[in-house]
């Protein structure tokens, strides 16, 4: 058997946060490693994954998945192995697309467990070959649907989701512009991602700038922020316009109240009404999880083949991961965020 450290060190969810979380949301502890039955393995994480959608786990609300547990390991996507298996259908030294959270080991007894095999980058199984992947490619596919000589503005154009969506844009012949914080992350897009253009929604003509880059409208926007992104995009948006709906993370730290001013939503709806805009919030397992091996299928290949560019921003350390968490949500990440746990 693989050689155990001496304890558990996990993440605990401390408190619930009212708005943008921080340091006392969370608890460190050292608990013993947990012993399994037969039935169970015991999975020891190498690589945890970060993601916007953490934050509304955190919250006790209503939503599609139920809210992160108080005083219980924080939850999250992992790429663990196998050290000590009595299940029969893995082996000691497996790896795993496993949930095992904010923590270093995890008793599982398969559930929602999925062997990842050989890959040559482990992790990416957390980003690329992943959630973040399969959440691009179903919703340009299926909801986008892009065809050739179309505008399609991809926000959060250098995140794992943003990139993805952008260049698989780009392979339908796709007019392809992002939308990024700051002129390195526009910068990359473009040289590194094959965008069209990509503008910096900190500039204070951001809007003009958006417009300008897109003469003919825009025909597919991937929404992963909310905010003054939507604003600028929704006036520049065509006649069976399309929207998937991802994420909101300008939003995600706005607490229990209403933001405040004035209320848009009829000038929102009188426009999807008149020029007929398809918008389609999705999550991506629920509506799409038996889809997963055609995602695998179509989008290996494209990054075995570098048709596909992929940045992850690793981060060493699970004792690393509350302030990588909190830098994540506001921007400063420059790709994937992982946590790497253990060797």
């Amino acid at each position: 058997m693989t050689q155990l450290s001496d304890s558990n060190q996990a993440w605990l969810l401390a408190s619930r946060p009212d708005g943008e979380p921080a340091k006392e949301n969370f608890r460190l502890v050292e608990q013993p490693i947990p012993s399994i039955k037969k039935g169970e393995m015991l999975l020891r994480t190498a690589y945890l994954s970060l993601d916007p959608y953490m934050r509304g786990r955190m919250d006790d609300t209503k939503s599609y998945a139920p809210p992160a547990q108080l005083d219980q390991p924080m939850v999250g996507g992992t790429v663990s192995q196998v050290v000590e298996s009595q299940h029969p259908d893995f082996k000691n030294g497996d790896w795993v697309l496993a949930g095992s959270g904010w923590q270093r080991y995890a008793v599982s007894d398969g559930t929602g467990v999925a062997k990842i095999g050989d890959l040559p980058h482990p992790s990416w199984a957390l980003g690329i070959l992943g959630m973040p992947g399969f959440t691009a490619y179903m919703g340009l596919m299926d909801i986008g649907q892009p065809k050739a000589g179309e505008t399609l503005v991809v926000a959060a154009a250098t995140g794992p989701v943003g990139a993805t969506a952008g260049q698989l844009g780009k392979l339908k012949g796709c007019h392809v512009v992002g939308v990024a914080g700051g002129e390195e992350k526009c910068r990359y897009a473009i040289e590194k991602l094959g965008f069209s253009a990509c503008i910096d929604h900190h500039r204070e003509d951001f809007a003009e700038q958006l417009a300008n880059a897109c003469p003919d409208g825009i025909d597919i926007y991937f929404e992963n922020v909310g905010g003054k992104v939507f604003d600028a995009v929704f006036p520049l948006l065509n006649t069976a316009a399309r929207v998937p709906v991802c994420g909101l993370v300008s939003t995600y730290n706005s607490g229990k109240t209403l933001p405040a001013g004035p209320d848009r939503t009829p000038q929102i709806l009188s426009g999807i009404l008149k020029r007929r805009i398809r918008l389609q919030g999705f999550i991506i397992f629920q509506d799409y999880g038996d889809r997963y091996p055609e995602f695998l299928q179509a989008m290996t290949p494209l990054v075995e083949q570098q048709k596909i560019h992929y940045r992850e921003h690793m981060i060493d350390g699970l004792e690393n991961a509350p302030q990588a968490f909190f830098d994540m949500l506001k921007g400063k990440n420059f790709g994937k965020t992982v946590v790497k746990v253990s060797e």
